[in-house]
């Protein structure tokens, strides 16, 4: 991921804001409270983060990343919005995620959220246990991330997808039924949102007040 963004990273934000829509509708959403944490799982130059930031300034920040290089620009842009003091920052396979051992924090978080991140870590299943598995009990998962397109023209599909298996994205639209079932077998409430004719998705899943059952055991 390193050889990957040691260049992109330098324009990414300007370059995927043509095609991974629905991002600020999710951010728009979350309904944040002073002294909730929020992580943000695949936090890639810290865009997601800094926005949420300029409109909760009660609220304290975390993001993991794979890529050193996307951390140091996420650094960066912290320092340069003097927002250093409310955002902490990883380097982290997305599946090995722990609160206390990543953060050194004793309390979970009160909200986790995926960007356009699922779609492009092969372990997505463990990826989203060990979201819930450090979201607290009534906390809230939310994911943003390409769909099945089927209400668009099989060429833009095919094109869509041409384009970004470049990046190593895989489109996973069975994650919605893999959502549905955590929500039923947890207790918890799912919604969902499709952008742009099932262009992409915006989940929401809101966990019961007990400890949510792991994915793999759903």
């Amino acid at each position: 991921m390193d050889v990957m963004y040691r260049r992109q990273r330098h324009i990414y934000d300007l370059s995927r804001k043509y095609f991974l829509f629905g991002r600020d509708t999710m951010l728009s959403a979350m309904t944040l409270s002073p002294g909730d944490r929020v992580l943000e799982i695949g936090c890639g130059t810290a865009r997601n983060l800094i926005a949420l930031a300029a409109r909760q300034p009660e609220v304290s920040f975390y993001g993991v990343d794979i890529s050193s290089e996307m951390l140091a620009t996420a650094r960066s842009n912290v320092r340069r919005r003097k927002m250093s003091d409310r955002m902490s920052f990883a380097q982290c396979p997305a599946e090995h995620l722990d609160h206390r051992a990543t953060f050194g924090l004793d309390e979970k978080f009160d909200a986790v959220f995926f960007s356009y991140s699922l779609s492009m870590i092969p372990a997505w299943r463990l990826a989203l246990d060990a979201a819930l598995a450090n979201l607290r009990p009534g906390g809230t998962l939310w994911i943003v991330d390409f769909w099945d397109q089927k209400d668009l023209p099989d060429w833009f599909e095919r094109m869509l997808n041409a384009w970004i298996r470049r990046f190593d994205v895989t489109p996973r639209p069975e994650l919605l039924e893999v959502l549905e079932r955590a929500a039923a077998g947890n207790g918890g409430r799912l919604t969902v949102e499709s952008v742009g004719g099932r262009y992409a998705f915006i989940a929401q899943l809101t966990t019961a007040g007990q400890a949510a059952m792991p994915f793999d055991r759903l």
